[in-house]
């Protein structure tokens, strides 16, 4: 849905595929390259702009292919390079761009140049490249700072080399041991994803997520966290007010990106993955001279509570127009709890125990109800593979199926993002679901996810199919979907802080979102008109009450109305 000739991604709609768990050609239980390229109609079909693939580089796989061994090689369990050219053409040839994931915050330890590390001396030029410290004590047996890892623990291990002589230095890990940080203070480091970047755009590549966007940076004096003032976490843990998260410093890359993505013709994209304090800190990353769009992590947190979402709707539309960037909306990812259970009623953010089957129900009617009500905002929107089948997490993953970090170094107090990974279920009479013709996938599958698959959802009046019509009807209603809204709630004859209606302004008619977060029936006035164009779920009415008709708004429903 471009609304320029080079600026398709301002209100695009990408999908997220997390390769391990879409489609798996070989029947060795992982998904792979091939098994993308096996999906690309379903992918055209669903009426999608983008795909965005997470990471496929070669890994040891320890955390879900964020832990990059070479940056420029495939992970032959997922294919080969001439695959993903495979993959992009194909893309193309439908009208589809294609992005995919960079990690440039670290390293697998497996990487050539930590295992330098490795074997080399202290202060050799290897180790500058990673952020490596003395350590505090007499002996140097304490980690140079208090910081805590993401996946919790010390964020520092001692350094041992590979002839077994232990250091007295400390290297950082923000996320696993297994992915050490590397110290962006370093040009090679810099000149090395610049190059990077340009072995990708070069084999075809649209653009980039970039991974813990806001992380590169390291404040230099390296102070201890204050963790117990620290309150606030962010999305992926850490405090975000931290030493380590949104340091002023990160902006000189981007800027030195963007110079790389405008140098070709049609210029590429960046998205970032961006855990701001605020609005206004996240906005700085989209000035026009850094990333295209990032991520609003504020929006997910607002969760299914329509005061909140508004505010965090107001507040990021008004500071990305200061900068001229577009918003970017996003419900689900691979790194947080499927929206259709974290939205159901009872549940937190990080739920442990699935919901009841009522209110299994009611999350799935809340998160098509939030993503009919986020495609009508303007912008970009991120989905994330499965969402369209209205797939739930799965919380009671056997512990020995699981691969998570988290679950390891909370020694399984917390249960961590497997159960947003879980294959997708294709088909529901064949093993694994056609996810693989092989018997197993690399995470088990729930046994009542057969009537959730993609082929059991194909007709009638299914969580797919409405994703179907809600992106044809974006596509039709909202071809210049970046833009403003205008609030309606003013025209409600009796104030209701649960229900929300923006009107988007077009040239040929006005369309009006309208969503009820509350459990009972809600009446419209008059003035929002009654002709449907698509809704979340089936309790919309047109009822006369004698005065004319108007449209009555079932619960945890949302409608676009034209007018």
């Amino acid at each position: 849905m471009p609304s320029g000739k080079n600026e398709w991604w301002r209100d695009a709609v990408i999908y997220q595929v997390y390769p391990r768990s879409f489609s798996d050609s070989d029947a060795d239980g992982i998904g792979d390259i091939p098994g993308i390229l096996s999906r690309v109609d379903y992918l055209a079909n669903l009426g999608v702009d983008a795909i965005w693939i997470s990471p496929f580089y070669d890994s040891p796989l320890l955390d879900g292919g964020y832990d990059v061994s070479d940056f420029r090689l495939v992970d032959p369990r997922l294919g080969h390079v001439a695959d993903v050219e495979a993959l992009i053409h194909a893309a193309h040839a439908k009208g589809m761009k294609l992005f995919m994931d960079i990690v440039p915050n670290h390293t697998s330890s497996a990487h050539a140049w930590f295992h330098e590390v490795l074997n080399s001396e202290p202060g050799s030029p290897a180790w500058d490249r990673y952020v490596i410290k003395e350590g505090k004590g007499a002996r140097h047996e304490f980690p140079p700072t208090n910081w805590q890892s993401v996946f919790h623990g010390d964020a520092w291990s001692p350094l041992v080399l590979a002839n077994g002589v232990k250091t007295k230095y400390w290297y950082l890990h923000i996320f696993d041991s297994s992915q050490p940080d590397l110290n962006w203070e370093n040009s090679q480091v810099r000149a090395e994803f610049e190059d990077i970047l340009k072995f990708w755009f070069d084999l075809g590549i649209d653009g980039f997520r970039i991974d813990v966007a806001h992380g590169l940076i390291k404040d230099q004096t390296f102070p201890d966290i204050d963790y117990d003032a620290a309150r606030e976490k962010g999305l992926l843990g850490a405090p975000i007010l931290s030493p380590f998260w949104d340091q002023d410093g990160v902006h000189e890359v981007y800027r030195s990106w963007r110079k790389i993505a405008d140098s070709y013709q049609p210029p590429k994209v960046f998205c970032g993955e961006t855990s701001a304090p605020s609005p206004e800190r996240l906005a700085l990353y989209q000035r026009p001279d850094e990333l295209h769009t990032s991520f609003n992590f504020h929006y997910l947190r607002a969760g299914f509570d329509a005061i909140k979402l508004k505010e965090s709707v107001d507040s990021t539309l008004l500071n990305h127009k200061k900068v001229g960037a577009p918003a970017t909306w996003v419900l689900s990812n691979h790194d947080i709890v499927r929206h259709a259970t974290r939205l159901a009623p009872g549940q937190s953010d990080h739920p442990t125990v699935m919901p009841t089957p009522d209110n299994a129900d009611r999350g799935v009617a809340r998160a098509r109800a939030a993503t009919l009500f986020t495609l009508g905002l303007p912008g970009s929107t991120y989905l994330y593979q499965g969402e369209e089948l209205g797939l739930p997490e799965v919380l009671d993953l056997p512990g020995e199926a699981r691969q998570d970090p988290v679950w390891f170094r909370t020694e399984g107090k917390q249960i961590g993002r497997d159960g947003c990974r879980v294959p997708l279920p294709w088909s529901g009479d064949v093993p694994s679901y056609g996810f693989s013709s092989g018997e197993n996938s690399w995470l088990p599958q729930p046994s009542s996810w057969e009537h959730l698959s993609v082929q059991a959802q194909e007709s009638g009046d299914t969580t797919l199919n409405f994703y179907r019509a809600a992106l044809a009807k974006r596509r039709e209603e909202l071809a210049t979907g970046d833009g403003e809204l205008q609030w309606r709630m003013g025209e409600f004859a009796i104030p209701n802080d649960s229900v929300l209606a923006y009107r988007r302004l077009h040239p040929v008619s006005p369309l009006t979102c309208l969503m009820n977060t509350t459990g009972e029936m809600w009446s419209a006035p008059h003035s929002f008109g009654t002709q449907v164009v698509v809704a979340s779920g089936p309790e919309v009415a047109i009822v006369d009450s004698g005065d004319g008709e108007h449209l009555v708004l079932g619960p945890e429903t949302s409608v676009w109305v034209r007018g």
